[in-house]
């Protein structure tokens, strides 16, 4: 978790701290201390802390020196974290090297009532127990315990691990409200949806907290949500965490890689981007010249709703887990690519008529709210829709452990098709037709195909192919060739 105190001053840490004194007993997230600088102790409340602060729904848990926990008042303390060493390791490093997995720690020196008091800010922990020398603890009351003693604890909170998606974790924190509006465009959020932009910061902020995007801590400083930043980030890059999370399009000489001629990185959040980069698409995507009624026209080779569909596939489903890569769409000369973080979570030949999945559901959520993307389905019938209207072969998808990658072709005419594009496309187009309650024929796929009636032998071969194959079978048996229909294997 990323810190920025040296880039944003004025925290009111005083005020943290008395709302915490408040508190009748000290809680399991935060704990008081006079004078105790016992080195392995402070390690153990590390992970104690941490796991605390999870299980009870706050994003830091804190030690405070200088306070007593049975007044709650301010004495002061002697404990001065700078000068304390473990060997030739200062105290802060040593805290954070031990601890695993490892935390960004900070200390936060004030003078509270004219007395000496020190903060250890400790993070919580997000998608597993954090441990202090290999051992994990919680705190049960305000008494630090070893977790594994305690499986209803350890139980609970891995619950709360699967309970927190990581588009809902903190990437940005301890923030003042003009740090917030540097980092989002708060005004975007409002013209996006044609809502009236309020005349105040503090009613902005108040708008994207209800949303989940921002969220307020304790001593009312704001935190920023993953959701927050990639949806309306101003440059994505100034959240390390999603710096290689912006929409990436590369457009290539060719068909392969060797020549790139164009890398345009859309730094913005998803909300703001999407629309440029389906224009940036289409300005890039190589149009053919077509002649009709003597007048010469540009069309281009894909069509449009498959690659913006591509592109509102390729935000959504991705791992944001995955920080070693982000959304990529690759324009060829007659192919287009579209790439994300994260393997496929339906079976592949079962893309079309799977229930609506997402791995990142809120987001999900806003992006169809702003119809970058639909209720419906996964987005893959579409693109199937729109590359049938210009007779080129189904989407084919690819997946492993850690990508999905989604490819069209583009064919001057199908006799360039080659045997994959031909299956594919008409167990796709049965696919289709079978969740739209209609029949497969012959005369339906030959007009996929874009083939003439003289075909119809040929496409009864192809269909008889198809079926070989284990994809289709026939529903009726006793039907001629030419009125057969054909379902999906697991219709």
């Amino acid at each position: 978790m990323l810190y920025i105190h040296d880039m944003v001053q004025g925290f009111d840490y005083s005020r943290l701290i008395s709302i915490l004194r408040s508190y009748e007993t000290e809680e399991e997230w935060f704990e008081f201390k006079v004078g105790n600088s016992n080195s392995e102790r402070i390690g153990a409340y590390v992970s104690g802390l941490a796991n605390s602060a999870c299980l009870s729904g706050h994003p830091f848990g804190y030690i405070i020196w200088g306070i007593d926990d049975a007044s709650h008042e301010v004495v002061g303390t002697d404990f001065h974290p700078a000068s304390e060493k473990i060997g030739n390791q200062e105290l802060l490093g040593w805290l954070g090297v031990n601890s695993s997995p490892r935390l960004s720690l900070d200390f936060i020196e004030l003078e509270i009532e004219g007395k000496h008091v020190v903060l250890l800010e400790v993070p919580a922990a997000v998608m597993e127990p954090v441990r202090f020398k290999g051992d994990e603890f919680i705190r049960i009351g305000s008494e630090l315990r070893e977790l594994k003693r305690y499986p209803e604890y350890e139980r609970a909170l891995w619950k709360r691990f699967d309970m927190i998606p990581e588009e809902r974790h903190v990437v940005q924190s301890d923030l003042d409200l003009e740090s917030v509006s540097r980092l989002l465009d708060f005004d975007s959020y409002f013209i996006i949806q044609n809502l009236p932009i309020p005349s105040t910061r503090e009613e902005m902020v108040s708008r994207l907290i209800q949303e989940g995007f921002v969220s307020q801590a304790d001593n009312h400083s704001y935190s920023i949500s993953v959701l927050g930043a990639l949806l309306f980030a101003r440059d994505l890059s100034l959240f390390p965490r999603l710096a290689l999370k912006p929409i990436r399009i590369i457009l290539y000489k060719g068909n392969g890689r060797l020549n790139a001629v164009n890398d345009i990185v859309l730094r913005e959040g998803y909300a703001i981007a999407f629309e440029k980069a389906a224009e940036t698409a289409a300005e890039l995507m190589k149009k053919a010249e077509v002649i009709e009624g003597g007048l010469r026209e540009d069309v281009r080779l894909f069509p449009l709703q498959a690659v913006r569909e591509m592109l509102g596939n390729i935000i959504i489903h991705q791992d944001l887990s995955a920080m070693g890569s982000g959304p990529l769409l690759e324009i060829f000369d007659t192919r287009i690519e579209a790439s994300n973080p994260g393997k496929l979570l339906v079976p592949r030949e079962r893309i079309i008529d799977a229930p609506p999945t997402a791995r990142n559901e809120a987001l999900a959520a806003f992006l169809r709210r702003i119809h970058v993307c639909e209720e419906r389905g996964s987005g893959f019938d579409r693109m199937e829709e729109a590359m049938a209207s210009m007779k080129l072969p189904s989407p084919l998808v690819e997946t492993g452990e850690n990508f999905t990658r989604i490819r069209l072709f583009w064919y001057p005419s199908f006799t360039f098709w080659n045997d994959d594009d031909r299956i594919r496309t008409i167990y796709m187009t049965a696919c289709l037709k079978y969740i739209e309650s209609e029949t497969v024929t012959n005369n339906v796929i030959r007009e996929r195909l874009g083939l003439d009636r003289s075909s119809s032998a040929v496409v009864s071969r192809y269909l008889k192919e198809v079926v070989g194959h284990g994809l289709l079978r026939i529903r009726d048996e006793g039907a001629g060739t030419k009125a057969r229909q054909y379902v999906p294997y697991w219709a």
